[in-house]
């Protein structure tokens, strides 16, 4: 038996595939999932490693290396240091600081809250006793008292981080919290399961 195959002239248009049919409809399909597949993973082991970075540098870290973290509420010490970044802090004895440091303290009035400005000023008295006047970069005048470090550590600011007050404040939201609590399970079962069937898949790809 003789076949005869259609010739398609030279410059002749590609023929289309019926309407009905549905390769073009599934290959597309099979290549968005075959994407999903390869960024799926990598988006679970971004999270959970961020995750983990900002366990190991807020509860961890303060623990080993003996540093702290704090959030900067308000715009006094912009543009150096704005709303919702954190500062890491890290001890010094009272007698080291000198002016021009950024530092945290709690200042002498009201509710003592702590207070991170730059020193302008520093007086040490015949006890050994150090008090320090300080500026917010960004105020036009010094702060309205003179402060005296109590016991002979003081905090110094060695870095900013910025925005991740705002993302720590977002993470403490009860909604954030119980999305986290049964979410990131869910993210890491389904990477687990990603991982068993796309194998699976890539083989019936092949075939």
């Amino acid at each position: 038996m003789t076949a005869v195959l259609p010739v398609r002239r030279p410059g002749a248009a590609a023929q289309l595939p019926p309407a009905e049919d549905k390769r073009s409809a599934a290959g597309l399909a099979g290549k968005a999932r075959h994407y999903v597949g390869l960024l799926a993973p990598w988006l679970v082991r971004g999270l959970v490693g961020l995750a983990v970075l900002t366990f190991a540098l807020l509860a961890v870290g303060p623990h080993v290396l003996g540093y702290r973290t704090m959030t900067m509420l308000t715009a006094s010490m912009a543009p150096e240091i704005d709303p919702g970044d954190v500062t890491i802090v890290t001890p010094i004895a009272t007698s080291e600081v000198t002016e021009g440091m950024v530092i945290t303290y709690h200042r002498p009035i009201e509710d003592h809250s702590l207070v991170t400005h730059r020193v302008i000023s520093v007086e040490t008295a015949p006890d050994g006793t150090v008090s320090v006047q300080t500026k917010g970069d960004a105020n036009q005048a010094a702060d309205p008292w003179t402060a005296t470090l109590e016991g002979d550590t003081a905090y110094q600011v060695r870095a900013v981080i910025p925005e991740l007050g705002h993302v720590i404040q977002a993470l403490r939201a009860p909604v954030v919290t119980q999305a986290l609590l049964y979410g990131a399970p869910a993210l890491l079962v389904g990477w687990l399961l990603l991982t068993i069937w796309r194998p699976a898949r890539d083989e019936e790809d092949e075939t």
